[in-house]
């Protein structure tokens, strides 16, 4: 077994548009002592203020962390200097406030869950397009363009074109795959997700369904915001993400979404003036699928929320 190595120094780079630094990360790798290295990967994190959740298993680490430059880059040089980690790679953006409430490093059977046995992006995966030339891909009348992540992501934005599958689940992207045949009436399929990482178990199993010619946008739709010009973007709306900031735009800037803490829906400003969305008890989206039991229940955690707003603190319902 692999000794947990000390860290390595690292540059730092230059603060802007926030005081906490978001690092989202994955990196698939065989990690045989993934158990053994939680409890030194939590007390890193704790001991540099660092929050977020981070998944580790045998396929490898995956997770989006927050806080003080200094803490994220001690983290990250802690995660490079192990052997299985060296190579990893990561995207920054900020917020204006912490956007997690605690740190978790959980111990999981996948990193990221498609439901598939034997699917592993080290052994096949789709071609990797840089941010710079995914345009002039999707753009190809030969390609066909498949958003690979769920319903209320896509609801928010997309790329230009892009077939939407309408999924609850990642789980049932093969599901669907398999019941759309029409997927092969083109000869290229080029495939995204928020960072990445869904991408390559997505490409992966679109290989092993007999396609050819498979493409994932590398660093996924966050680098391509990042890196691309918005008056040349194919991009339209925002990018959902899985923090409070619950969406970013061109440039990774904070959007104008918020989340519904019923349904946990993102919900844009118009959605907010809706009659039936109420504060943590209802949205428009939520409003008919929920008893008024369910909106006593809701209202009543909503009360102890504001409670602790008015202390001071931050409650973790919220």
């Amino acid at each position: 077994m692999t000794d947990i190595q000390t860290p390595r120094p690292e540059t730092r780079i230059p603060e802007a548009n926030g005081p906490f630094l978001v690092a989202a990360l994955y990196h698939f790798v065989s990690f045989d002592r993934f158990a053994g290295f939680r409890q030194p990967l939590q007390a890193v994190c704790d001991d540099n203020q660092v929050k977020g959740t981070l998944l580790i298993a045998h396929e490898g680490i995956n997770g989006t962390i927050a806080g003080p430059e200094d803490g994220i880059k001690a983290v990250l040089v802690f995660l490079r200097s192990q052997p299985e980690f060296k190579d990893l790679e990561h995207k920054e953006s900020w917020a204006s406030s912490m956007p997690f409430l605690r740190m978790k490093v959980r111990l999981k059977k996948e990193i990221v869950t498609m439901g598939v046995e034997d699917i592993d992006p080290n052994k096949v995966v789709g071609a990797y397009v840089a941010p710079k030339d995914w345009n002039a891909l999707i753009s190809d009348p030969d390609t066909l363009v498949i958003d690979t992540r769920n319903d209320y992501e896509t609801a928010i934005g997309i790329f230009r074109g892009a077939v939407d599958p309408k999924t609850k689940s990642f789980r049932d992207f093969p599901e669907w795959v398999k019941n759309n045949t029409g997927l092969h009436n083109k000869p290229k399929i080029a495939m995204y997700c928020t960072g990445g990482i869904r991408c390559e178990k997505a490409t992966a199993f679109m290989k092993e369904q007999g396609f050819e010619e498979v493409y994932h946008l590398k660093g996924g739709i966050l680098k391509y915001l990042e890196e691309m010009p918005q008056e040349e973007s194919l991009w339209d709306g925002a990018c959902f993400v899985f923090d409070d900031r619950v969406s970013v735009t061109h440039g990774l800037k904070e959007g104008e979404h918020t989340l519904c803490h019923a349904c946990r829906q993102p919900l844009t400003p118009e959605e907010l003036s809706s009659p039936r969305h109420e504060e943590g008890v209802s949205c428009v989206h939520c409003y008919d699928t929920r008893t008024e039991e369910d909106r006593m229940r809701y209202r009543q955690r909503q009360q102890q929320i504001e409670l602790a707003k008015k202390r001071g603190e931050r409650h973790l319902g919220s």
